[in-house]
Parts: structure tokens; sequence; C-alpha cells
């Protein structure tokens, strides 16, 4: 494992798409410069062993205390001292563990694996970049639009929106997305979907922290808010484009394409 007791040289230089707090350190994914371990005196280690070299991360995501790693080359798992492959080796988006299953977004379709072995479920036929597991609905994301799926009927909805739909989250009883056009979608609770654009910023994705929902954009840091029963944007930290944040305690830490890991208190 190659180990660094200080910043790689050109941190700041690294477009960072991905971060996750632990409950001691930080974990961030570098595009093209892999996954990176930040302890509480800011020193950086690059978590190389394992990872294909020419593998891009998407995504971090932390659960039951493993660390997994959504690349272009499959999803990886952490475990301590090298990157496993998990048993998917197409691309992937989005990986979330609900109970004893394990989902993943992925280039061909939305995966699970409840034993050692991975199925495709859905829409294998679309490349899917998130998902949403409610109770009584699957709700995936995907290069075309969003596909519902309700348990309870045991029915498929297919809402073509003739755009790649890249995150979403649920936001007071609604559902909200975010575009490959930077736009954010926002549902009526009646299958239509409302295409918003706020000037300028163009939106990467929406992220729910606790009871509040963030939009990442090129011009900043959003959180959304309901003003006059109208969804609007209130600035959080403006000034460099942010990819993804997490939460750790009163501290927000940002993914930034051009200024590093940033951290804010809230």
């Amino acid at each position: 494992m190659q180990t660094e007791t200080s910043k790689p040289w050109n941190w700041l230089l690294f477009p960072f798409s991905s971060v996750k707090a632990g409950p001691d350190c930080l974990y961030a994914a570098s595009v093209g410069h892999g996954v990176y371990q930040i302890d509480a005196e800011g020193s950086w280690e690059k978590l190389g062993d394992g990872m294909p070299d020419l593998a891009n991360v998407n995504r971090l995501q932390l659960q039951h205390d493993l660390l997994h790693a959504c690349t272009s080359s499959g999803l990886y798992e952490w475990d301590g001292n090298a990157w496993e492959n998990d048993g998917l080796s197409i691309p992937c988006y989005q990986f979330r563990k609900i109970g004893g299953t394990s989902y993943a977004a992925t280039e061909y379709g939305l995966w699970s694996k409840a034993g050692s072995r991975w199925e495709k479920i859905a829409c294998e036929d679309k490349r899917v970049y998130d998902f949403i597991n409610l109770p009584q609905y699957l709700i995936i994301a995907h290069e075309s639009g969003i596909s519902l799926y309700d348990r309870f009927m045991d029915d498929w909805a297919h809402f073509e929106l003739n755009a790649s739909v890249t995150s979403l989250a649920v936001f007071r009883g609604h559902l909200i997305g975010t575009s490959d056009k930077g736009e954010l979608l926002i549902g009526d609770k009646k299958g239509r979907f409302e295409r918003i654009r706020f000037g300028k910023p163009f939106i990467f994705s929406v992220l729910a922290k606790g009871n509040d929902l963030y939009a990442c954009t090129d011009r900043g840091l959003f959180q959304l808010a309901y003003i006059l029963n109208q969804i609007t944007l209130l600035s959080v930290k403006l000034g460099c484009p942010v990819t993804d944040i997490d939460l750790q305690g009163d501290n927000l830490h940002m993914a930034t394409l051009f200024q590093g890991i940033q951290t804010i208190n809230v």
C-alpha cells in the first residue's frame, strides 16, 4: 500500500468526485487518481492496492463500516489493506446495502445480491445511475428517465424524460431528481415531472443529509427549501464546483473539482 504522510503535491488539482466521512477520518475519491484516506491530523494516505490503475471512481459509499467504490471497472470493497472486487466487473454508479441485500446501479441495469451472487433485477437494457428502495416502491434513475416499481400492485411505470436522470431523492413527499442537462426534476405525485433551471447553475446531483436536501452544482453548494410553495435554492457555499458532500457531526465536507476537499461548519 502506498503511504503518504503529507498531502500529494498536486492534491488541489485533483478533480474530486466523492467524499465520505468515517468515525475518525475522511475518504475522498478523485477522478483518475484513486481513493485517499485523510486522518484527523490532515495526513493523506492513498488506498491503492487492488484498484485498477485506470479505474475512475464515480462514487464512494460507506455503510456498515464497509467502504465501497463504484468505479468504471466495477464495484470494489476496501478490506482495510486492499481493494477487492465485490463480484461486479462492469461500470458501477451507485451502491447501497439495505438489510442483508446489496444493490448496485450499473451500466447494464440494477443488480442485487442477497447471498454470494449478483443478479440483474431491473432495467437491464439501460444505464442506471441511482435508485431509491422504499417499502412500497423501487424507483430507478436511468439514461432515459425514471422507472417505478409498485411492490403492492406488482406493476411498473416508466417515465421517459428524454434525458438521463443522474440522482434521486425524496423531499417533502415529492420525488426530486437531476438530469444530465443540469436541471432539477420535481415530481407532482401524479406521474408528471416539472423541469426547472435555476439561472446559470448546472446541478450535478441532489443529496439528502438528515432532514435537509442539498444540490451540488458547478457554482457551489445549495440547500433546497420551500418558499411560498415553490422550491428554491439557498446558497451554502459558492465559488467552486461541488460534486459530493457528507456530514460528520457539525462539519459538512465537500468534494470539489478544483479546490480539494472543503469543510464548513453547519
